[in-house]
């Protein structure tokens, strides 16, 4: 992982849950500023300890309540359930004005999750943009990525599909998912994330099928 040349500010909410603490970790051991983000702010405390620790204290990570860590942060990283997709947003809309917001979020319906059931407005990463307005540049990105494969340091073979409301905001978040040691792809407009949240559920029902837990995918025949 290649260290950034600024250090920047991102902001993990939901940072204690498996999928948020395997991006924090990475992204703390590229070398940026992680702040985890809870509702309880105990929690995020706990959880930027951890991965303080898992880097041997190499890293710059901190725990806060959802609305301050994303207050303090440049570019902000939702990786709440769908369940508190709404209210996570609300809590923070005030901070979020002028900033990239990265939503990991998946429309998963128990028990039904190996199902693609998508909201009346296409994906959750659209929901969010109508929710936040112009202000906010959202992408979808990394819900295709297993957390098994996240806290640990070696290569993964799978790559990030990238989709959001600009090509400036896309490109940024095509470059944090490279600071976690994957590929991005550029995927193109907001509207295409619901196709890139929709694969989450067929790769569970891959997982479930074929018995393995870390399915993912990969862009072949593009050279770069």
């Amino acid at each position: 992982m290649n260290k950034p040349s600024l250090l920047l500010s991102i902001a993990v909410l939901g940072g204690t849950g498996k999928e948020g603490k395997g991006l924090a970790y990475r992204w703390a051991g590229s070398g940026y500023r992680v702040l985890i983000g809870s509702r309880d702010p105990a929690k995020a405390q706990s959880a930027a300890k951890e991965i303080s620790e898992m880097l041997s204290g190499d890293a710059i990570v901190e725990g806060f309540g959802n609305l301050e860590a994303a207050r303090e942060a440049n570019i902000v990283v939702l990786t709440v359930p769908y369940s508190a997709h709404k209210a996570t947003l609300e809590s923070v809309k005030e901070s979020l004005n002028g900033k990239i917001l990265v939503d990991v979020t998946v429309p998963l319906s128990p028990p039904k999750v190996g199902t693609v059931q998508m909201p009346p407005a296409g994906s959750a990463a659209q929901e969010a943009r109508q929710l936040l307005g112009e202000d906010v540049q959202v992408c979808a990105a990394f819900q295709n990525i297993s957390y098994e494969h996240l806290l640990g340091k070696e290569n993964i073979e799978c790559d990030v599909l990238v989709a959001g409301t600009t090509k400036e905001a896309r490109e940024e978040v095509v470059k944090l998912v490279e600071a976690a040691g994957l590929r991005g792809w550029d995927a193109g407009p907001i509207e295409n994330s619901v196709v890139i949240e929709g694969l989450t559920s067929v790769l569970i029902g891959i997982n479930k099928k074929y018995g393995s837990t870390h399915a993912g995918i990969r862009i072949t025949g593009v050279h770069r």
